[in-house]
């Protein structure tokens, strides 16, 4: 892994130490008066930046047509899997992260224990391989490197991608007609849901394909980040340049548990044309973006 952040321009390198500062203090307090045992030896190990900041080739163009901005992508590592748990110890983080007036960057990160990162690595996961190859360490508890990763074959990572691209982009499709189909009977609360789920299947079938890996999250615009990180193409789907579509695809993200479970959970009609029409552009674009792939990793197997 690499330690230099010469590459990034010196205001995101101190949005970066802000994000870092954040996350101990809402970490720390997360653990506070915690009886358990695992709770009290609670510690982040290690905190890599990933993606498109740690490789370079970032975007920051939020005024663009399409409004595009690169996530600060983050691992976490902590000594415990109980830890990783986002709930009982990082939704505060991840909410002071949203608000924080002096970090202009989105930032998305994901949590694993040491144990279970190093087991990625041992089976061949190159999700994880890649962030040990590229990934840039913002801070680290000691110096205990990450296991060697073990390469898998291109015939084994054309067999998993298949896999998942198949699995993945058949419920997405699935979800989508049900979704439809509700909205056509005015069922604006199921239809909701259901573009949600098409939503969450589509990007994690791009993640799941291209990498091997696809976090356990039902957070779409965590989702739609990672998986933009990984190709391009799919930010036309769901353009960030005007406030309305903004806020229709936040009211789509909160439906995973509102709009099954709250009363007070509303969605227009037009909102769910809008998303009907881009969900649509953005499942042609997965699946551009899958084949292409697949079809790259047939030629290496060959």
């Amino acid at each position: 892994m690499k330690l230099s952040l010469d590459h990034i321009p010196p205001r995101k390198q101190r949005e970066l130490e802000r994000v870092l500062q954040i996350l101990h203090e809402e970490f720390e307090d997360a653990l506070k008066g915690g009886a358990a045992e695992f709770k009290k030896r609670g510690r982040i190990l290690k905190i890599i930046l990933f993606g498109s900041y740690a490789k370079g080739g970032w975007v920051d163009e939020p005024f663009t047509m399409k409004g595009y901005r690169s996530d600060f992508d983050l691992l976490i590592i902590v000594n415990d899997r109980r830890l990783c748990d986002f709930a009982d110890y990082w939704h505060k983080a991840a909410d002071r992260l949203i608000r924080e007036k002096s970090i202009e960057t989105p930032v998305s990160f994901i949590v694993h224990s040491r144990r279970e990162v190093n087991t990625y690595l041992k089976e061949g996961q190159y999700f994880f391989s890649d962030i040990r190859k590229e990934g840039i360490v913002l801070y680290e508890l000691d110096d205990e490197p990450l296991a060697e990763p073990k390469p898998l074959t291109p015939a084994d990572r054309l067999r998993l991608a298949q896999g998942h691209f198949e699995e993945r982009l058949k419920a997405a499709i699935e979800f989508f007609d049900l979704a439809q189909h509700a909205q056509s009977k005015g069922f604006g609360k199921r239809a909701a849901f259901l573009f949600h789920q098409a939503l969450e299947q589509a990007y994690s079938c791009v993640l799941l394909t291209l990498t091997n890996y696809g976090p356990p999250s039902h957070n779409i615009k965590f989702l739609r980040s990672l998986a933009e990180e990984q190709d391009r193409r799919l930010a036309e789907a769901f353009p960030r340049d005007q406030h309305r579509e903004r806020a229709w695809f936040n009211t789509l993200n909160e439906a995973y548990v509102k709009a099954r479970y709250s009363k007070h959970y509303e969605i227009s009609a037009e909102a769910l044309t809008w998303l009907g029409e881009r969900t649509t552009i953005l499942l042609e674009i997965v699946n551009q973006v899958c084949c292409g792939h697949l079809e790259a990793l047939q030629n290496r197997s060959e």
